[in-house]
């Protein structure tokens, strides 16, 4: 089954979960689709079986919290940061909830976390205006970047190299210089599966795809209410073809990348700002989340 407009519009919420007493603050797929992994203010880490579309489990991180949690690419593994004590990121195993390791460098909060598609080496950014590359085998940091402000970071599908963007300028591979909107600032950033383009999310009401090569501003979306300066993760779906982002009043907004046409506005019935928002990487599904977890499925096929 093909994702086109129709497939898109006809998407409808198949299952709620309410799992958390706080907002869900981040959440990631396994690379082959059938499980997800939630993080929460509630300091818990809910696990969901996709296939089954249920939670199978959950774990707590009391004393540190968990914010910005990845599967990496081993079996049951995943990494996160802490938003409470200190500003560590952490390296656990889900098969024993006990951690492998701990990367220590950033004292200031850490926003923004990519794994490399390829290899053991994940980017973190921080309010401490850093990047640092990390490996999963090292407790040490292998790179350090010093920057002008808070950085969003991500790696490009190959793992070849990583975008950093700082507000107005976009790096390190070529310099961009984007017209700096003093209203919001940068809160997110992704590369389309295909490699071809990146999509900028901001706190704002307002969404940039740019060229991923040359930095050019392809589509600008709007039109989403984000009065509250909440931030709302917007994502791609997996052919690179649609871009999606989810509302303060629980609505999601979804573009066709390449004409910048705007293709189904869905209603999740989220009670928050949906605050997290991906398409399943393999399965024709998605998830939003709010407090609640809601997973969707095409009501059609086309």
């Amino acid at each position: 089954m093909k994702l086109t407009d129709n497939v898109l519009r006809s998407f409808r919420v198949a299952k709620v979960f309410r799992e958390n007493s706080d907002k869900i603050n981040c959440f990631d797929f396994c690379s082959n689709g059938e499980a997800i992994i939630s993080s929460s203010d509630d300091d818990s880490l809910v696990l969901y079986d996709c296939q089954e579309g249920k939670p199978k489990r959950t774990l707590y991180s009391k004393k540190y919290g968990v914010d910005l949690i990845r599967y990496t690419h081993a079996a049951n593994t995943v990494v996160y940061s802490s938003n409470k004590i200190d500003d560590t990121i952490r390296y656990l195993s889900l098969h024993d909830n006990k951690y492998i390791r701990y990367f220590p460098g950033h004292n200031k909060r850490v926003t923004s976390l990519s794994m490399s598609p390829v290899d053991d080496t994940f980017i973190s950014g921080s309010l401490d205006k850093t990047i640092r590359l990390w490996d999963l085998r090292s407790p040490n940091c292998q790179g350090l970047m010093h920057l002008q402000g808070k950085p969003v970071c991500s790696f490009d599908p190959e793992g070849l190299i990583f975008a950093a963007g700082i507000n107005s300028e976009m790096g390190p591979f070529a310099t961009f210089k984007l017209q700096y909107d003093r209203t919001c600032e940068w809160t997110g950033l992704k590369f389309s599966n295909d490699g071809k383009l990146i999509l900028l999310s901001t706190n704002g009401g307002a969404l940039r795809i740019l060229d991923a090569f040359k930095g050019a501003v392809l589509h600008s979306f709007g039109g989403y209410n984000n009065s509250k300066g909440v931030t709302l993760e917007a994502s791609f779906t997996p052919d690179s073809q649609f871009v999606m982002i989810g509302s303060e009043d629980g609505k999601i907004h979804v573009w066709n990348a390449e004409s910048g046409m705007k293709v189904a506005l869905l209603d999740g019935k989220h009670t928050g700002p949906i605050t997290c928002l991906q398409f399943n990487p393999k399965f024709m599904t998605f998830a939003s989340a709010c407090s609640n977890m809601a997973f969707w499925l095409p009501t059609i096929d086309d």
